[in-house]
C-alpha cells in the first residue's frame, strides 16, 4: 500500500511503498477514505516525541472495514466507520476506573502506525458507525480533538450559563471546544491574534472574542487552555473567583508559573486532560450526530497532497481541521 512514512526523526516524510497490514485477533482492517491532520504529524518530524520507526502518521480516520481478525464481533466488512484514536489495554484497573489513565494508552498515529495511509488496522474497539449526518471529512476530523474537548470540558465541570474563555481560538481542539461549550449552553468567550478568526467565532456561538494581545475583560468559570506558556498568565488572570482552568498541551511553550497567592486566595484549580475514554468518545459521536458542527477548514485532494496540509497547519492559518480526502 501506499503510505506516508517517517523513516528518521527528525526528519521529513516521504510517500513510499509498504506492506499491507493483516489484523489479527480482534482487529480490523479500515480502507481509509479521509484522514485528518494534528500537531502531532509535525512534533514527530522535530523528535517531539520520537516515534518508533519507520513510522506511519495521522491520528484521525474513517473509512470501510475491508478485512476482520479472528474473534471480532459485532462489525463486518463493509462496515463505514470512525476511528478512536485513543487505544487502551481494556484490562488494568486503570481501564475499569477510566481507560484514558491505562499506563498503556496508545494515540493511533504516535504510538502505533496512523491513518494517513491506503489502509490502517486497529482494535475493533476502536470503531464506531460513521455519523450518517456527517460527510467522509468531518467523519475523519472530529475524532482527536472533540473527543479530547469533550474530555476537558467534563473535567471543568461545565455547567449550562457559566462563562468559559477558549485561548487561542482556530486550532482543531479549541474550535471543538467553541462548539462543544455553546452546545452545552455555556457563555463562550475567545481569544485570537487574528480578526478573521475572531469573526468567524463569532459566527459559531462566540459571545465575544479578543484580540490575544489586548486586554481579556473576562471573569471565567472555566478557561479552556492549550495554547501553554504565551498565554499562560493571562488565563490565570482570567479566572473568575472558583474558576476552573482545563488544558490539554502547549503548543506555544510547556514550561509555566504560577502565582500561588493567587491561585488558593481565588479558590482556583488547574487541571490537565488528556484523550479521552471509550465512553466519552461514544458520547462526543452522538453529539455530532445531532447538531454539533465538526470544523473543516480545507479538504486536501489525494494521499500526495499530504506536504500541502502539512504547511498549513505548521502557518497556523487554518481554523478548525484539515481533511485529505484519498
Amino acid at each position: 500500500m501506499k503510505a506516508w512514512v517517517l523513516a528518521e526523526s527528525p526528519g521529513i516524510y516521504e510517500l513510499a511503498d509498504v506492506d499491507t497490514p493483516e489484523p489479527g485477533p480482534g482487529e480490523v482492517r479500515v480502507k481509509v477514505v479521509a484522514s485528518a491532520l494534528n500537531h502531532m504529524d509535525l512534533w514527530l518530524t522535530k523528535g517531539l516525541p520520537k516515534p518508533h520507526l519507520p513510522h506511519i502518521p495521522g491520528a484521525d480516520g474513517a473509512g470501510i472495514i475491508d478485512a476482520v481478525g479472528e474473534g471480532v464481533d459485532g462489525v463486518s466488512e463493509g462496515n463505514e466507520v470512525v476511528v478512536n484514536p485513543a487505544m487502551s489495554c481494556r484490562a488494568c484497573n486503570l481501564c475499569f476506573k477510566d481507560s484514558a489513565l491505562c499506563p498503556s494508552l496508545k494515540i493511533m498515529g504516535e504510538h502505533c502506525a496512523g491513518a494517513h495511509a491506503e489502509y490502517v488496522v486497529v482494535p475493533a474497539a476502536n470503531v464506531v458507525p460513521k455519523p450518517s449526518n456527517l460527510d467522509w471529512s468531518e467523519a475523519a476530523a472530529y475524532g482527536l480533538c472533540w473527543l479530547t474537548a469533550w474530555r476537558m470540558l467534563r473535567r471543568a465541570r461545565l455547567q449550562a450559563g457559566e462563562t468559559m474563555l477558549v485561548v487561542g481560538v482556530g486550532g482543531g481542539v479549541s474550535a471543538a471546544g467553541l462548539v462543544l461549550g455553546v452546545a452545552m449552553g455555556a457563555v463562550v468567550l475567545v481569544t485570537s491574534r487574528q480578526a478573521s478568526k475572531r469573526d468567524r467565532a463569532m459566527q459559531l456561538g462566540a459571545a465575544e472574542a479578543y484580540d490575544s494581545d489586548g486586554d481579556w475583560p473576562a471573569s471565567a468559570d472555566v478557561v479552556f487552555e492549550n495554547v501553554g506558556a504565551a498565554t499562560w498568565d493571562k488565563s490565570i488572570k482570567a479566572l473568575g473567583r472558583g474558576g476552573r482552568l482545563v488544558t490539554c498541551g502547549g503548543t506555544a511553550g510547556s514550561k509555566v508559573g504560577i502565582s500561588l497567592p493567587r491561585l488558593f486566595f481565588k479558590q482556583n484549580e488547574i487541571i490537565g486532560s488528556t484523550m479521552g475514554n471509550y465512553d466519552e468518545f461514544d458520547k462526543v459521536t452522538a453529539q455530532v450526530s445531532t447538531g454539533v458542527p465538526v470544523i473543516v477548514d480545507t479538504v486536501f485532494n489525494g494521499l500526495d497532497s499530504f506536504p500541502d496540509a502539512l504547511k498549513r497547519l505548521e502557518a497556523g492559518d487554518q481554523f478548525g481541521k484539515l481533511v485529505i480526502r484519498h
